[in-house]
């Protein structure tokens, strides 16, 4: 009887840590997210996070997990700084998954330079082969749920996000050289329609009007999603509301026949095989930058 009981309890223990996600023990860190997860108390949660990092328990996921919560308290500056001060107690492996927490936290906190030195120093990384411990692929996780992730795709991940940033700095030139570069890498619905809007913002409204006919039609991978359905149609109406208005031409657009020739230039370089490790986006942009700049 005795045997029985204590089966159930573990089998109990078992279910608690599966529904909650908490791991199992008594350390600081069991501790901090016992406050985030069970709790829902993040200040004490904060605080065990502190004392886990100090006493060396889990710190790889202590700063990390520390970063996420200070963020959803709006204390994404402290989390900035803690992520800087305390990364060289890190394992080499967490680098990584810590860089990707910096840039949601330069994001937040609209640090965009930073960011996109974050973003770029990411994507040497790739190109000079040193992403993903050089694996072609990686297990990531969204969710709860574990997937894999190619080199090609977050390659494509990355620079969409760097196309963002530079639509925050109002650089859409350049913008549209990385989004149309990570479309040629991998396609989805998000990053066309991010192009999308980089051409509206440069009254490109006839080239806007063929991409976004693509997501519309369902062309491009991802295009049947709600959130991609309603940002087409939110764009179908922003174009609809311009096109009348304009009339397309050159030099209406203010652009040079040599500017657009640096950017087909730029293009044509970008247009090589995607299995090479090197992504020359950097060497590429930067021979044009004066070019770009408006």
């Amino acid at each position: 009887m005795l045997k029985k009981s204590l089966f159930s309890k573990g089998k109990n223990d078992d279910l608690y840590h599966v529904i909650h996600k908490v791991p199992y023990g008594d350390s600081p860190y069991v501790k901090a997210k016992h406050a985030q997860l069970v709790d829902k108390d993040p200040e004490t949660a904060i605080t065990l996070f502190w004392k886990a990092i100090n006493v060396g328990d889990k710190v790889d996921s202590a700063l990390k997990d520390m970063a996420v919560v200070m963020k959803q308290l709006d204390r994404a500056e402290e989390a900035i700084e803690a992520i800087k001060s305390f990364r060289h107690l890190c394992s080499k492996h967490s680098q990584e998954s810590l860089d990707n927490v910096l840039i949601d936290l330069y994001k937040k906190c609209g640090r965009v330079e930073e960011q996109i030195e974050l973003l770029k120093r990411k994507l040497r990384l790739i190109y000079q082969g040193g992403a993903f411990n050089g694996k072609p692929t990686k297990t990531a996780r969204s969710h709860g749920k574990k997937f894999q992730v190619s080199v090609k795709q977050e390659s494509a991940r990355l620079l969409g996000n760097l196309g963002w940033a530079y639509m925050q700095k109002t650089n859409y030139m350049m913008a549209e050289v990385v989004f149309k570069k990570a479309q040629m890498i991998d396609s989805d619905a998000n990053k066309a329609c991010n192009l999308v809007l980089c051409l509206i913002k440069q009254s490109r409204f006839e080239e806007a009007s063929l991409i976004l006919d693509d997501v519309v039609q369902g062309k491009i991978n991802g295009s049947s999603d709600s959130k991609s359905r309603k940002r087409a149609n939110e764009l179908l109406e922003e174009l609809n509301d311009k096109i009348p208005q304009q009339e397309f031409s050159v030099d209406l657009l203010g652009l040079d026949d040599g500017l657009m020739k640096g950017l087909d230039q730029v293009l044509n370089a970008f247009g090589g095989s995607n299995r090479s490790k090197r992504l020359p986006i950097f060497e590429e942009i930067s021979s044009f930058r004066d070019q770009l700049a408006c």
